[in-house]
């Protein structure tokens, strides 16, 4: 049990910072480019990148290139689930 706690406090971690969680919030969308992201969020390209680089890390982002574009995409259904939650919590006021 107390590993199952300490992953559940790990994830939340992961996705309790704002701006990765507005990340995966237009992830819950579909795959976004990091351009993308970028204007979505009107936020810098080096801000939107270390949030994905942590999001990466912690294995709940999926990254695909095409050329010099890098695609980003949920990779952990815990994720999807999570952000349909909230978004239901919060956003459907």
């Amino acid at each position: 049990m107390s590993q199952h706690s300490a992953d559940a406090s790990a994830f939340l971690k992961a996705v309790s910072h704002e701006g990765r969680l507005l990340i995966l919030c237009h992830l819950a969308e579909g795959e976004r480019s990091v351009t993308e992201l970028e204007r979505m969020l009107d936020l810098r390209q080096a801000a939107v990148s270390q949030q994905l680089a942590r999001l990466r890390l912690e294995g709940l982002v999926h990254t695909r290139r095409e050329g010099k574009a890098i695609f980003y995409s949920i990779q952990d259904p815990k994720v999807l689930r999570l952000v349909r939650l909230l978004h239901d919590m919060y956003c459907e006021i």
